[in-house]
């Protein structure tokens, strides 16, 4: 993913909450993997917490490397792990951390079961 000029704050490097969206990118493109996005007309996942762990400043220009795994498979929610590097190099570590996404019921708000599409791509990693 490049870096936008647009990301940039007044020091000069990809602002904090820049990062998010980085992430929201990421888990969106591995979502359209997934058969039905993991959502349908009674469920959708929603964001429950996020962590980041900002090691160093993004500058411009670059390019950069959004890495996404499974660190833990509940029965309504995904703890999805995450990496921030640079694209030329990988050592380059930006940020680190995890999202945890629950699904929930769209009409109530309730917590609902993970949609079986999702476990089984969560599987498949």
């Amino acid at each position: 993913m490049p870096v936008r000029w647009r990301d940039l704050d007044a020091f000069n490097h990809v602002n904090n909450s820049k990062y998010l969206s980085y992430l929201e990118e990421a888990r969106l493109h591995w979502m359209l993997t997934v058969p039905g996005m993991g959502m349908d007309d009674h469920v959708a996942p929603v964001v429950a917490a996020a962590q980041l762990n900002y090691r160093r400043p993004i500058t411009w220009p670059s390019e950069v490397v959004i890495e996404l795994f499974v660190e833990r498979l509940g029965n309504t929610s995904l703890t999805v792990g995450h990496r921030i590097v640079d694209a030329k190099d990988p050592q380059a570590l930006y940020c680190d951390g995890h999202v945890i996404m629950v699904w929930i019921d769209r009409e109530s708000g309730a917590a609902a079961p993970l949609p079986r599409p999702v476990r089984d791509a969560c599987r498949a990693q």
